[in-house]
């Protein structure tokens, strides 16, 4: 039995839709979905994610708490669906470089998601971080378009195998950077993230969990405030 731990919209979505992906069955996973509120700062719950932090994952008596980890884990448990890359695999290397480039992603935009929806009052918030992580975000969209568009036969996932699960993991974190900046611009990129949506896995998963973090499509960065002349 795999028992996830997950809030929707968060990191806990990336290891749910690899579990869709998998096709382990129902009877085997159990998701616990939790709101993204101080429950996850309870004792119990940080025995599962020592930062209090979502997911954490329980399977056979053992405990995870980090998505890279578990997204690793999970293919070398069910390599039938040949979603990972093992060592001896010649895209093996860039399996694990896009594996972890999901969280380099994933740090900008829940640096805009804090500022934009998790900070209660407007004093709060700051406009020079909002542009600043924006602009970061905006290189790792550049990364992901110049990966994309390298000229190698059949280029439809990033890695040239096909798909696997670092299209998952990237794709996770450029579904939250998409609510703080647009992938217009990035030509190969959004067709690329609509054709790993499009999957029913993706479908299933944003089915699971009534509460979701972002409310608008879209948040826009502050504007600089005007400097008063003196």
């Amino acid at each position: 039995m795999i028992t996830l731990h997950h809030v929707p919209q968060s990191r806990s979505m990336r290891v749910l839709w690899l579990l869709h992906e998998l096709e382990v069955p129902d009877f085997q996973v159990q998701v616990q979905v939790h709101p993204f509120d101080r429950g996850l700062r309870s004792p119990e719950f940080l025995t599962l994610s020592p930062a209090g932090r979502v997911p954490a994952m329980e399977i056979e008596g053992e405990r995870m708490f980090e998505s890279g980890a578990m997204i690793e884990y999970l293919c070398e448990r069910f390599p039938e669906r040949n979603l990972g890359r093992e060592p001896s695999n010649p895209d093996r290397m860039a399996w694990l470089t896009w594996l972890h480039f999901a969280e380099t992603v994933t740090v900008h935009a829940a640096a805009l998601t804090q500022q934009h929806i998790m900070l209660y009052e407007d004093y709060m918030r700051s406009p020079y971080i909002m542009q600043l992580e924006a602009k970061r975000l905006a290189k790792c969209y550049e990364a992901i378009e110049a990966r994309l568009s390298t000229p190698v036969e059949n280029r439809d996932y990033l890695l040239t195998s096909g798909f696997s699960a670092v299209d998952i993991a990237v794709g996770q974190a450029v579904y939250v950077g998409r609510h703080f900046v647009k992938t217009d611009d990035y030509p190969e990129l959004s067709a690329w993230y609509e054709r790993i949506t499009e999957r029913s896995s993706f479908a299933a998963t944003m089915a699971v969990g009534e509460q979701k973090l972002y409310t608008e499509a879209f948040y826009a960065p502050w504007p600089f405030p005007e400097r008063s002349e003196t």
